[in-house]
């Protein structure tokens, strides 16, 4: 008998708990191209005490824990790299409080995009949160964790930026609450007590969120996408810099694709605007389109496609499927605006010599503060050959983003090595010593920010 699996069984119930080979299967790999790896077991707890209990378990055991969300990441952050325990916590669904005055919502780890979605539009209509336009199933708290981004990312930032409180079960099993929850006064703020900046970005290696507080934001009554499009990649930084000066768009896309071919070199610039009438949506489109674009129009340096109302919200995820049969992973890069043209030109490049149609997306982080650029790149998960080229372009790609002065976004183990080998003494010194106090045995989610 499995002293381990029943231990986990006796937590949860055996219906939520597994160690059969064709179900550890599953969760021993994502959608991207990282190697497999099989966790020992897997478990899918219903609350915090459960998650403490299995938290404990491990720690006495010394087994390491992989906490999984919807496991969308694709850059294998949540792939059990040394086996141990899988925690799925899609069961931690529960949408806790959402106010309206102040705008902001508390809920459970397990709360996928979809979900809360679904839940405001029905219950608030007039509040949004900032959606990354990743697949439904993708959760929240994980889309913050890795310092993600939605569509409010321009002008609100990172999605970890809109975080008010937190709940966290540590390595220890200690479960501790951060911001204005930890006093007992609500989950409407983060500040201004004492920065405890432990738990966002660090891929789960420090602790498991299990609840959670979020900005929230007013819900306009009319949307849509206008689409300018320019040949000259020099263009984009300027471009960017007066559509951001305006303070008006909801979210600005750039992007640049092989295929349709007769799109190819050029780049489309897709700005998402938002209104309560139709004389507001109108006085923004003019300030957009005629008072900012209009000389590119004029000096016929760009061109103006329209614009579209009532669509969905931009899903970027959906990058096509270059490959029959396969899939795509990509290399994000948080990049200085500036550097768009040698990010466009030097991805081109990667993909070409792997024998891959491009793909350039980038994403506007607050007033240009920053973009979030993506180089994709697809590859038929029955053929290795093209797996094995993708990932020779992911790694170029990630010395990439090194070189050209930008930050490896949710950075996959190479990745992670990469960043690691030029970090400061002082910072790296600093997270060594976080992360032995905080998780001596090293039990949680070994194999990712490992500080040598």
């Amino acid at each position: 008998m499995d002293s381990i699996y029943n231990a986990l069984c006796d937590i949860v119930d055996k219906e939520y708990c597994s160690n059969l080979p064709e179900e550890i299967y599953i969760y021993s790999y994502d959608l991207g191209t990282a190697e497999p790896k099989k966790p020992d077991y897997v478990v899918s707890p219903r609350t915090v005490e459960e998650i403490q209990k299995i938290v404990l378990l491990a720690r006495d055991k010394n087994i390491p824990l992989v906490p999984l969300g919807g496991g969308l990441s694709l850059a294998g952050l949540a792939i059990p790299q040394k086996g141990g325990i899988v925690i799925d916590l899609k069961r931690m669904d529960s949408i806790i409080e959402v106010n309206e005055r102040a705008r902001y919502a508390v809920i459970e780890c397990g709360v996928s995009q979809g979900q809360l979605i679904s839940y405001l539009k029905k219950h608030h209509p007039n509040l949004t949160h900032s959606e990354p336009g990743a697949p439904p199933a993708a959760t929240v708290a994980g889309n913050i964790i890795i310092h993600g981004q939605g569509d409010l990312a321009h002008p609100y930032g990172f999605s970890s930026d809109m975080v008010l409180g937190l709940e966290v079960v540590l390595p220890s099993g200690d479960i501790i609450r951060i911001g204005s929850c930890a006093l007992g006064s609500g989950w409407f703020t983060i500040h201004p007590l004492p920065d405890i900046g432990l738990f966002l970005g660090w891929c789960g290696t420090t602790g498991i969120i299990t609840k959670l507080s979020i900005k929230l934001f007013p819900a306009k009554k009319i949307r849509g996408t206008g689409t300018f499009v320019v040949e000259d990649e020099e263009l984009i930084p300027e471009i960017i810099y007066k559509i951001t000066h305006t303070q008006i768009p909801e979210d600005i896309i750039v992007y640049s694709r092989a295929i349709p071919p007769f799109a190819k070199g050029l780049h489309h610039i897709t700005v998402n605007l938002a209104a309560d009438s139709e004389k507001e949506l109108e006085f923004k489109q003019e300030l957009i389109w005629d008072d900012t674009l209009g000389e590119y129009i004029k000096n016929d340096l760009g061109g103006y496609l329209g614009f579209t109302k009532e669509l969905e919200r931009p899903q970027i995820s959906k990058t096509s499927d270059y490959k029959k049969g396969g899939g795509f992973e990509y290399v994000g890069g948080i990049m200085p605006i500036d550097t768009y043209p040698q990010c466009y030109i030097r991805g081109r490049e990667i993909s070409e010599k792997h024998d891959i149609p491009y793909t350039v997306t980038a994403r506007i982080i607050g007033l240009a503060h920053s973009m979030m650029f993506a180089w994709t790149y697809a590859f038929n998960r029955a053929d290795e050959e093209t797996i094995k080229k993708a990932r020779e372009a992911l790694y170029e790609t990630d010395e990439l983003v090194i070189e050209l002065g930008g930050v490896i976004w949710k950075p996959g183990i190479y990745g992670q090595r990469l960043v690691m080998d030029r970090l400061h003494p002082g910072t790296k010194n600093l997270m060594k010593k976080i992360k032995t106090i905080i998780d001596p045995l090293g039990i949680m989610n070994p194999g990712n920010w490992e500080l040598l």
